[in-house]
């Protein structure tokens, strides 16, 4: 198992860029408990949708707009976990997760390959899922693996099954994958439980992070919802991860862009903890800044760092265990 170096805490071997006083974090968390309530969250699952009204959320049917109470966003952040364990296949790569501890993942997806043999620039197959698994496995840096491309010659609508087998296949280290749905999802916690044995050792050991992204702005929409809730009832965690782009998606300012993001975070949140109190997530970011010549995400940039540096902060404030990308 490993315990990662700490970062960020009152230790004489550390360093640490806090970024933001407690008070400041408190204007932001109000400001977001402010959006939360009075302009709240499109919500496209007809499901998620009851269970925020069955809780006491102001809802229009009409506009499928969900606004979260103060207290009922504060009550899912206290009943989160603030420590999550990621076990691996090999026990050796066992992570845990909790304040201040730094560990290094991949990313995905790649959308291109550059071919080893031909040197071709070609769309992944599941060979290439596999590759991708091994080298990841073979890296003592990288302590969980997120997978870092996906089989684009299977159907698509059963693709991460197929990603999942190439990745579970050729990685002893905890898998992070985005499901794309409730169904796969559920398909692929079978594959987990058969490699565990059952779904007892499952739960003693998860193999599995799930991760689904809110579409910016303020949206959880249906796949989104299923992923969430879908985790929940698994008992793997689930890293709701906002991938807002600040002066597209988001406002153009960096502190509005916080705010927003932190909103579709915490909407998310919301849903997995009144699905079931307790369950595991995970506080995530891919959030930047637009380039505004090329209108793509600025993956790299300064304003990047900054969020990132921002957002992890935050995770921080709320005692949860963030996943935090960069360039």
């Amino acid at each position: 198992m490993r315990r990662n170096s700490h970062a960020g805490k009152a230790l004489n071997g550390g360093f640490g860029a806090p970024l933001f006083t407690d008070d400041e974090l408190e204007d932001i968390h109000l400001a977001t408990l402010e959006v939360l309530e009075n302009t709240g969250v499109f919500v496209e699952d007809p499901e998620a949708f009851e269970i925020f009204q069955g809780a006491g959320a102001i809802v229009d049917l009409d506009k499928k707009i969900v606004k979260l109470p103060p207290y009922m966003v504060e009550e899912a952040i206290q009943s989160a976990p603030s420590k999550l364990f990621l076990a691996g296949r090999d026990p050796k790569n066992d992570v845990i997760l909790e304040s201040n501890r730094v560990g290094f993942t991949t990313f995905g997806e790649g959308v291109k390959v550059r071919d080893p043999y031909t040197g071709e620039l070609r769309s992944p197959t599941k060979q290439d899922v596999s590759n991708a698994a091994k080298l990841a496995d073979a890296m003592d840096e990288v302590d969980v693996y997120e997978r870092a491309v996906g089989a684009h010659e299977v159907p698509q609508a059963v693709g991460q099954l197929h990603n999942a087998e190439a990745s579970f296949n050729n990685t002893s280290k905890h898998l992070f994958m985005g499901p794309f749905d409730g169904y796969q999802l559920e398909k692929i916690v079978e594959m987990a439980t058969a490699i565990s044995g059952s779904k007892e050792k499952l739960l003693e050991r998860p193999l599995i992070t799930f991760i689904t992204c809110p579409v910016s702005p303020l949206k959880l929409v249906k796949d989104t919802c299923e992923v969430i809730m879908g985790a929940a009832r698994s008992g793997m965690a689930v890293n709701i991860l906002s991938m807002a782009m600040s002066g597209g998606s988001s406002p153009v300012t960096l502190a509005g862009t916080l705010v927003n993001h932190n909103a579709e975070v915490l909407s998310g949140i919301v849903l997995s903890q009144l699905t079931c109190k307790g369950a595991k997530v995970i506080y995530g970011s891919s959030t930047t800044a637009m380039d505004l010549r090329l209108a793509t995400a600025s993956v790299g940039s300064p304003e990047c760092a900054m969020i990132s540096g921002a957002v992890a902060r935050l995770a921080r404030y709320y005692a949860l265990p963030s996943f935090v990308a960069g360039g």
